[in-house]
């Protein structure tokens, strides 16, 4: 049996997470360029009550009181994205130096009051001029992300030792390509493997890029849920075996083991390319490190109705469900840690981002009291803990997210954050679940540790 007392180790960092445009406001300010969340969230019809990042929490002017915030939280990291439109308003050529100086001024502030950067160069947010060019879909794109990503380098790898390619790239392409709910808004099944392939030939890209010039670690961040079979008929497990490949190894096998899962062939059909051997060998660019970001599983049954995958989710009636009616499934966490380190082979891992969106009722003195999202972020770092303790090389955890923000194609109407921000205001509160993730982190995990009786 595990040992579950097992504490967390004295370096480990305990961390929030946020991304630039969901929080940073001001996309087009001291002489930034629209990206493609500019022009889809300012599309009628593309995001709920037509809600924008124009505001969002304002974090561009206010940068300095979040991260005193950060600093009273007691978190020893922060991970952040950078607008790449912001430093390369084009996104490739010219550098902005205001735009570049904001985030030498953030990293700067950061460090001043020990907290450790983890930056992701890019999280969903390309240069509306790239867009325009066939954006992830051009060949050319690995070179483009390559060149952004060095200006980065070249600015800031003196002072941050943590450094992301990509964020979600599964996202990106079934949001962005496949299913147009989210930016650049396509719905192709024969464009979304080649975006892939080339956010995964971008990664590759930077990695080397990195490796020729940096003194640190660079890594991958995708996000991952545990499939799991609805019944053993041989239906059922064919379609869990589908639906991890899609969600869970396309975008990993490549990268440790240089092929895409066979699945993949039989999910798009005539719409999969044939990719050259050499074009498969180039994307095995092992990172120095995973994130990894989990937020619930997904119970799976055979569905021919279900586009493309035939694999249907079976929502379990009698679980707790986030606001996006995810559902609430501590486990899944330690499942996936156990099954990245097995498949993968020992690597360093973080997890780069856990937190639930939950209705917050105000309170008439002020304070925001969200017991569902404290004992959410409570079974998740004890189902992480668990990890640790069967030997997972987990190194850190940022909760998910800092604070409230713009989310997506749900606008503001889904909030994650341990502090939360009046929007009309810009009024911070941390949450009671935020001050009960401060008492965490200021024992180091030890709370969590002392006792296995789920008490909170």
């Amino acid at each position: 049996m595990p040992d579950h007392s097992t504490a967390f180790p004295p370096d480990f960092l305990w961390g929030a997470a946020t991304s630039a445009y969901q929080i940073e406001g001001s996309p087009l300010a001291d002489g930034a360029g629209p990206s493609i969340w500019h022009e889809f969230a300012h599309t009628p019809g593309r995001t709920r009550d037509g809600d924008t990042g124009d505001l969002a929490c304002d974090h561009y002017r206010r940068y300095r009181d979040d991260v005193a915030l950060m600093g009273g939280l007691g978190l020893n990291a922060y991970r952040f994205s950078v607008s790449w439109s912001r430093v390369v308003p084009e996104g490739r050529g010219r550098v902005n130096p205001q735009g570049l100086d904001f985030y030498q001024r953030l990293v700067d502030a950061l460090l001043e009051q020990g907290i450790q950067p983890m930056l992701t160069l890019y999280h969903w947010d390309l240069p509306a001029t790239l867009d325009r060019r066939g954006g992830w879909l051009n060949p050319d794109s690995a070179g483009w992300f390559a060149d952004y990503a060095q200006v980065l380098f070249r600015a800031l790898d003196d002072r941050v030792r943590l450094w992301v390619t990509l964020n979600e790239p599964w996202v990106v392409v079934d949001g962005g390509y496949l299913h147009g709910v989210l930016a650049p808004g396509l719905r192709n099944p024969f464009a979304a493997p080649h975006a892939a392939h080339n956010l995964l030939r971008a990664h590759a890209a930077a990695t080397q890029a990195y490796r020729a010039v940096g003194r640190h670690r660079i890594g991958l961040v995708v996000n991952l849920e545990p499939k799991y079979p609805a019944t053993e008929t041989a239906e059922d497990l064919a379609a869990t075996m589908r639906a991890d490949a899609y969600w869970n190894r396309q975008y990993l096998d490549p990268v440790f083991l240089g092929s895409y899962p066979p699945e993949l062939a039989e999910i798009f059909g005539t719409a999969w390319p044939a990719f050259a051997a050499a074009d498969l060998d180039a994307l095995r660019q092992p990172p120095d490190f995973l994130g990894i970001n989990y937020y619930s599983r997904q119970v799976v049954r055979h569905d021919p109705r279900d586009w493309p995958l035939a694999a249907a989710r079976v929502r379990q009636a009698r679980q707790t469900h986030t606001g996006l009616d995810w559902e609430v499934y501590p486990q899944g966490l330690t499942d996936i840690l156990q099954w990245v380190a097995g498949r993968y082979g020992p690597l360093p891992l973080y997890i780069t981002e856990n937190g639930a969106a939950f209705y917050d009722p105000p309170q008439a003195d002020g304070a925001v009291d969200d017991p569902l999202r404290r004992r959410y972020l409570h079974d998740h770092l004890r189902a992480a803990r668990v990890a640790l303790a069967t030997g997972v090389d987990l190194r850190g955890y940022f909760a998910w997210s800092l604070l409230d923000n713009f989310e997506w194609a749900h606008g503001y109407s889904q909030r994650f954050g341990l502090i939360h921000v009046d929007y009309a205001t810009q009024r911070r509160t941390v949450k009671a679940s935020g001050k009960w993730y401060a008492e965490i982190v200021r024992g180091r995990g030890a709370m969590l540790c002392a006792s296995e009786t789920g008490e909170i």
